[in-house]
């Protein structure tokens, strides 16, 4: 999938998420770092003591309306899983020329600590507050800069589009 930002582009496989997913990991790796796993922990503790629920403004696949909600997070992949245990798009398919969008709506702190084993297991998605889709395009209308994680890395990123690339990556087995 390409991601198309305010300055270039990049290219990635796996998952791009906004939100609190992407804001933990920005504050594991500046924070906590050498702290490795238990370090992401800090970081889920830290960010969900100051929980913030955004809109991060986008439409898929040239919707009329952006959406403009607040959510937890956004989450655009490929596959099922990421980091190895978390299964955030458990109806994503890496063949199907689509990617999986993942919306949590704004959960408060207490829901989020009882449903976050689900998005382990996948189940997250049955959440009132959740939503899925797939979609081949997604165009961004951000503010500014924020975070976003993609397969694993954070940067700061005035997003602008995620297209998704069929067939432009071999893999061999």
């Amino acid at each position: 999938m390409r991601l198309t930002h305010a300055s270039g582009e990049l290219f990635y496989i796996n998952l791009l998420t906004l939100g609190f997913a992407a804001d933990v990991a920005a504050t594991a790796n500046k924070r906590f770092k050498v702290l490795g796993e238990g370090g992401y922990v800090l970081g889920v503790l830290l960010r969900l003591a100051r929980l913030e629920r955004r809109a991060f403004p986008h439409r898929l696949d040239a919707a009329a309306e952006l959406d403009q909600r607040r959510c937890l997070f956004l989450a655009f992949n490929n596959s099922r899983f990421t980091g190895g245990k978390m299964m955030i798009a458990p109806k994503a398919a890496t063949d199907d020329g689509l990617l999986e969008y993942v919306r949590w709506g704004p959960i408060g702190r207490l829901g989020l600590l009882r449903n976050l084993p689900t998005l382990f297991d996948g189940t997250h998605i049955q959440h009132p507050l959740a939503f899925r889709a797939a979609a081949r395009e997604v165009e961004f209308k951000l503010d500014g800069p924020v975070n976003v994680m993609v397969d694993g890395e954070v940067f700061e990123l005035d997003c602008r589009k995620i297209e998704v690339l069929p067939g432009a990556l071999d893999v061999f087995a």
